[in-house]
């Protein structure tokens, strides 16, 4: 067993607290939450309720973590054989998976919990749809047997912008699933270019990315082809939803026009790492920036300005 092979013990209480906040991979959810946030922002036109912003923040916090907790679960095997991840808490042996597992299980709850008690019950059971997808469907079905484990798992993470908008309206509208759609297309280019700079980790251990199938010339035209797609579709917010306006359009085809130069570049330079590393990092400060976007233009001091300098310079 590997939990016996290398079987290490906490010092203090501190360090079994960071165990466990190490098993819900943290460097993710920011970006989880960001776009929960954005989704939330537009639904309520601006004007969010601090207390429903703040339950649906922590309720999503609380879902990633316990989805990425079982991940780790799962995935132990795989991590005790990659160096960069031998060393996290399962397959150190720091935790045991029953423990993890009821970690899991608690996290899962008190999402259920707040989301459900302090916004409604549809962005309840979205946020649990996501734990499912993200473990079942993901996880279990695609990551280790399919090249497009990325392209359709992405939902998982895209998922997040229905609970926001569902726990500000309590359905889900176009808007809200074109939110979704930004995040599912944002996705492949983010994770390829990861890929591109860790297959040999991938190949290692038989996980079946794109970039060790394929190869990093076919990866870098899925990443191309995908940016392409995706940044006419940040601007359906605009047109023809109308539920932003041209502060946001301008951020967005700024973003845009960024994005599709680095994957340009990477096109050209497949085997670039650098390159690779650059559209990787970009595509985080991307999401991170367009959400602000969204957050800006829905903002009623936005639509004053735009329209008190629309109006004077129709003068």
């Amino acid at each position: 067993m590997i939990e016996t092979s290398v079987s290490r013990h906490h010092q203090n209480f501190f360090q079994v607290i960071q165990s466990y906040y190490q098993l819900t991979k943290p460097r993710i959810i920011p970006l989880l939450l960001i776009t929960t946030a954005a989704s939330m922002w537009i639904a309520s036109q601006g004007k969010v309720d601090p207390v429903l912003l703040v339950a649906t923040l922590s309720g999503g916090t609380f879902a990633a973590g316990a989805a990425q907790t079982i991940n780790c679960i799962y995935d132990r095997d795989i991590d005790y054989d990659m160096e960069r991840t031998r060393h996290r808490p399962l397959p150190s042996g720091r935790v045991q998976p029953r423990d993890a597992l009821i970690f899991a299980i608690a996290l899962a709850v008190i999402s259920f919990t707040l989301l459900a008690v302090f916004a409604n019950l549809l962005s309840a059971l979205l946020a649990m749809s996501g734990i499912v997808f993200y473990v079942g469907i993901y996880t279990h079905l695609l990551k280790r047997h399919t090249t497009q484990n990325i392209v359709i798992g992405g939902a998982a993470g895209a998922i997040p912008a229905l609970v926001g908008w569902a726990a500000v309206t309590d359905s889900l509208g176009l808007p809200a699933w074109v939110i979704f759609a930004i995040v599912f297309l944002w996705t492949p280019p983010h994770f390829w270019a990861l890929a591109l700079m860790i297959r040999d980790d991938y190949a290692k251990v038989g996980v079946p990315m794109l970039p060790v199938i394929a190869g990093d010339t076919a990866t870098t035209r899925q990443i191309w082809l995908y940016t392409l797609i995706l940044i006419p579709t940040t601007l359906l917010l605009v047109y023809p939803l109308h539920v932003s306006g041209i502060v946001y359009a301008g951020i967005a085809l700024v973003l845009g026009s960024i994005f599709i130069k680095k994957a340009w570049a990477l096109l050209h330079d497949p085997s670039n790492q650098q390159q690779a590393r650059s559209l990787f990092l970009y595509s985080i400060l991307y999401m991170m920036l367009l959400c602000a976007g969204m957050v800006i233009d829905s903002l009623p001091i936005t639509h004053q300005v735009t329209t008190a300098v629309m109006a004077f310079s129709g003068q």
